[in-house]
């Protein structure tokens, strides 16, 4: 993908579970935070942001400071007790630090309370705070950490928190890494029986 181009809605995934894990399956199968469009539309699609909040101050720092973080989560939740991860716990919780965006309640147009907006115009620190402190309450909660998979589709290494019922998820996706298997797994029964 080039350099100032949207990444497409589909190419940006958010069923991990976590918007921490949602960073990470960022840089599968190449790099999906491209452009500061591409963030700016991951930050809206993770929900860090309610929709139509003005995103129109992002600039290549915030690139920056995501990846930056995405790369300190890798040892913390592909690689616990790896060498790297007491540097990558110290910088994820001096990151989680900042105060996260204000939100507020504003009236619809029938006068209730369902729109949320921000206070303001949230800044880099604000939104890579919160998705810094999302992975420390992932690191933290036993039972969300004993909950986190890794894909077991061929030569995918998406992490995600397995919730389904008798935690037998086996894939990111059952649409792309589930439908992959299924299509290897035809292929080969298929592949046999012409053999025979």
């Amino acid at each position: 993908m080039a350099l100032g181009t949207v990444t497409a809605s589909y190419e940006l995934r958010f069923d991990t579970g976590r918007v921490c894990l949602d960073l990470l399956a960022t840089a599968h199968p190449g790099e999906r935070l491209g452009s500061v469009d591409a963030l700016r539309a991951w930050i809206t699609g993770a929900g860090l942001v309610p929709d139509g909040t003005p995103l129109a101050h992002a600039d290549p720092s915030w690139l920056d400071a995501f990846r930056e973080l995405r790369s300190h989560l890798v040892p913390l939740v592909r690689a616990p007790g790896s060498p790297s991860q007491g540097p990558a716990l110290a910088r994820v919780n001096d990151l989680a630090r900042s105060a996260p965006p204000a939100p507020r309640a504003v009236p619809g147009a029938d006068g209730t309370l369902v729109v949320r907006r921000l206070d303001g115009p949230p800044g880099r620190d604000a939104l890579v705070g919160a998705v810094a402190r999302d992975a420390v309450d992932l690191l933290t909660d036993p039972a969300a950490r004993a909950s986190v998979r890794q894909c077991e589709g061929d030569n995918c290494p998406i992490v995600y928190v397995d919730t389904s019922r008798g935690r037998r998820r086996r894939w990111c996706s059952s649409e792309v890494c589930g439908n992959r298997e299924r299509v290897a797994r035809h292929r080969r029964r298929t592949a046999a029986l012409t053999r025979a």
